[in-house]
């Protein structure tokens, strides 16, 4: 057996690890990464990247049927699958160079194409490598749950892993799961021409702000998307191109309904898209014989990232915290602060964004309100809000139904939440804002260019000085100047 000895070994090659190692090598440390599947893990391969990609056509699609409102003609748009998964296949290909194993090593790091398991506290196993490190990075990112529903491994099923292979027409897409994943596949196949069923065991977007939530759901609902909410799966069956899912409602979420009166309704469609979460990918990893404390849940880290080994971090996914990219990357950051400087950092995701890309998309940052006025009380908490009806730039686009909400406690910013076009991107000034510690008057203060959405955000935080400057004080103020002045 051959045995590598190193500063650092990373195992899990996608967004965390890359992140990691990457910047470890960079900065001087020797690297092993390990990684037994495609380089760039499932973000790239199966999740940010071709969603992303595959929403882009559907946009497209979707905007092509409506070039009416623009004085254009309208076109009826049929998607050509085989066509569609080429250009998302083509968006992969073109980010693959910068996450590829020829990258790596030519930054120094040494990358073994193998699976990893812990042998004792200080030694990995990677194929016929031994690896000894002074430091394990665990990123070993999340996989698919996929849930125990009779009939379900007799039935042919997607899931985000797997739906971007297919080329082939999907004519009715039944999805199982209304989260962010679910609902932006759901969205997507939609619009480029599959008719498209949603059923989820709560409400949609149940998580979202309530007065925002609406915005979205009344547009999947005008475009056709069949939504069946507080269901249970009773069972699933089918074979390729024909599936069939038979629910009943879900009393724990409707309990006026009584159990001799629960029915079951089928529904039948063409392919099946399971998206109910995922979990960590922990397995095979043989956790234990390294001493690393963990549950089904993750591995569990402190507030440095560090597990019950303190020369052994998790970060990402598998560490059971929120499961994104940009959460990932950031975790990466931390534990090359703690690994390679004599600093200590924290891990907070006070100020995590997030972003569900539908259309329209909805971003929050910080605190809801909910949480906020939970923590702080009703008459502390301060909300603004905007709409996107008031903004001449969304009009101009044809894009004028959406939102922006705003949380404060005195001047300090707690939360931001967004509903509307290019949501996301509405969110960058409020994180940098928040980050920084500024007050909601800094947000209101800059000189914005007209006309853009941006706008919005500065017009919200005007709203939190509108009371102190119109108000009868002021007036009465503004008058006893105005007297003292003559005439020219």
């Amino acid at each position: 057996m051959n045995t590598i000895k190193t500063d650092i070994c990373v195992i899990g090659g996608g967004a965390g690890g890359l992140a990691f190692a990457a910047g470890a090598v960079q900065m001087g440390a020797r690297v092993v990464l390990v990684e037994k599947g495609l380089m760039g893990g499932d973000c790239l391969n199966y999740g940010c990247v071709p969603s992303k990609a595959m929403i882009a056509a559907a946009q497209l699609a979707h905007d092509m049927r409506h070039a009416e409102q623009f004085g254009l003609p309208n076109h009826s748009v049929q998607a050509d699958w085989q066509k569609v998964h080429a250009h998302v296949s083509s968006v992969v290909g073109a980010i693959a160079p910068h996450d590829s194993v020829e990258r790596f090593e030519s930054l120094g790091c040494k990358v073994l194409q193998a699976s990893g398991s812990f042998i004792d506290r200080r030694t990995l196993l990677a194929g016929t490598a031994a690896v000894r490190a002074k430091h394990f990075v665990l990123a070993t990112g999340s996989h698919p749950f996929v849930p125990p529903i009779e009939g379900i491994k007799e039935t042919p099923y997607f899931t985000n892993e797997t739906i971007f292979n297919h080329r082939e027409d999907i004519r009715h897409l039944i999805v199982i799961g209304g989260g962010p994943i679910g609902l932006e596949l759901a969205q997507a196949h939609l619009r480029l021409g599959a008719k498209v069923s949603v059923v989820e065991r709560g409400g949609l977007l149940a998580h979202e702000d309530p007065d925002l939530a609406p915005f979205l759901l009344k547009q999947l609902a005008r475009e056709g998307m069949a939504m069946l909410t507080h269901r249970n799966i009773v069972r699933v069956a089918g074979t390729k191109g024909k599936v069939r899912v038979v629910l009943s409602k879900n009393q724990q979420q409707e309990e006026t309904i009584q159990e001799e009166t629960i029915q079951e309704e089928t529904i039948e469609g063409s392919h099946l898209l399971i998206a109910t979460g995922r979990v960590p990918q922990l397995k095979g990893l043989h956790l234990e014989k390294a001493g690393i404390d963990h549950t089904p849940r993750g591995i569990k880290v402190d507030s440095m990232l560090k597990t019950s080994r303190k020369r052994i971090y998790a970060i990402g996914d598998c560490s059971g915290s929120a499961q994104f990219t940009h959460v990932a990357g950031y975790h990466a950051g931390i534990a090359i602060r703690n690994i390679l400087f004599p600093m200590r950092a924290k891990a907070s995701l006070d100020n995590l964004p997030l972003v569900t890309y539908c259309d329209p998309e909805i971003a929050s940052l910080g605190l809801s309100e909910r949480a906020a006025v939970e923590r702080y009380g009703r008459e502390k908490v301060r909300t603004f809000s905007f709409d996107y009806e008031e903004n001449d730039r969304a009009h101009a686009t044809h894009t004028p139904e959406g939102r922006i909400k705003v949380f404060l406690r005195k001047s300090k910013i707690l939360g931001v939440a967004i509903v509307g076009a290019h949501a996301g991107e509405m969110l960058a000034p409020w994180i940098v804002a928040k980050e920084a510690g500024l007050k909601i008057g800094q947000m209101a203060g800059p000189i914005f260019p007209y006309p853009t959405l941006s706008e919005i955000s500065k017009r919200v935080a005007g709203q939190a000085f509108v009371g102190t400057l119109f108000s009868k004080g002021m007036q009465r103020f503004v008058r006893a100047g105005l007297a003292w002045k003559t005439y020219i």
